[in-house]
């Protein structure tokens, strides 16, 4: 749905993208991480054809983003990372200024305004002033937004910045909510560990360069050469340790405590089989999860590590 080739922007001395190749799938919650400077809300404005290339090109549904812009922005929904919402206006008011502008019909701008602000969780607030509302609550108008005209791609540009738990935690949600409604969705942040529940896809951006990308499990499966999990279980975690290392796609196991530490190599079919081969040996399985500090490893093993 997303594809870029050979991307490039250039600032006098300074190149910002330095041939960034990206590929998207629909359907999929793309998470783009780096670290700040590395070129993340530059690729996004020109996706969002807000800003110009100085070479390569990106495609959004096939169209080219230099070419057909007006297009492009048929299909796209952007959400930067600083907003400015207009305080006198009512909450209705603003989504139906956006439908306006987008070329709605008042009737149908009506209707899904009216969708969009139950989506996010504000339909009891509609005749409310923008003023009046919290940062997280701003945050997920922004989003309503975006959506005002049925956008087949969202480009969400630090979309849980500044926000607190709780804020952050509904608007993963949505975002869930969205994918499952079709959409594709690209997503930039600095919430490692949020980004690894969340995206389907992944990729981590360097000076200007795309150092790794694809499918979520493929690319965490390059930390400690494989995935990593941590099982609690009632028996001897010595005699859990045997059987565990006995199974299939298994690397490495270590116990303590009553938890193992299996560094694993295979996809989700593989971990479920593993599991089942625990269980059918007779070793009482608490609980299996997936080490969330994972992100944050990869990211410190292939960026720079720093914050430049």
């Amino acid at each position: 749905m997303i594809r870029t080739e050979r991307l490039i922007k250039q600032y006098r001395r300074t190149r910002a993208l330095d041939g960034v190749e990206l590929n998207v799938p629909e359907g999929s919650v793309f998470g783009f991480v780096g670290p700040n400077g590395a070129g993340k809300t530059t690729t996004i404005k020109i996706l969002a054809t807000l800003l110009a290339p100085t070479g390569g090109e990106a495609y959004i549904g096939g169209i080219a983003v230099t070419r057909n812009p007006g297009k492009v922005r048929q299909l796209i929904g952007y959400m930067p990372d600083f907003f400015g919402v207009y305080d006198d206006l009512r909450i209705d008011e603003y989504l139906d200024f956006y439908g306006a502008s987008h070329g709605l019909a008042p009737v149908r701008r009506r209707k899904m305004a009216d969708d969009l602000l139950e989506l996010v969780d504000l339909g009891a607030k509609k005749g409310e002033y923008v003023d009046t509302l919290s940062r997280g609550m701003k945050q997920r108008l922004c989003l309503a937004q975006a959506l005002i005209h049925d956008p087949a791609v969202l480009l969400l540009d630090e979309p849980a910045s500044g926000l607190d738990p709780r804020a952050r935690v509904e608007m993963r949600e949505l975002i869930r909510e969205l994918q499952a409604m079709g959409k594709t969705i690209l997503i930039s942040s600095h919430i490692l560990t949020e980004l690894a529940e969340m995206c389907t896809h992944l990729a981590i951006i360097d000076a200007g360069r795309v150092v790794v990308s694809g499918p979520v499990d493929e690319v965490m499966g390059r930390t400690q050469g494989g995935r990593v999990f941590t099982v609690k279980v009632l028996d001897d975690p010595g005699w859990a340790t045997t059987v565990a290392a006995q199974s299939p796609g298994v690397k490495t196991v270590t116990a303590a405590a009553g938890e193992l530490r299996v560094v694993f190599d295979g996809g989700d079919e593989e971990v479920a089989a593993f599991l089942a081969a625990l269980v059918g040996a007779g070793v009482r399985v608490v609980s299996l999860a997936e080490a969330n500090h994972r992100l944050e490893d990869l990211f410190l093993q292939v960026t720079r590590g720093d914050e430049g």
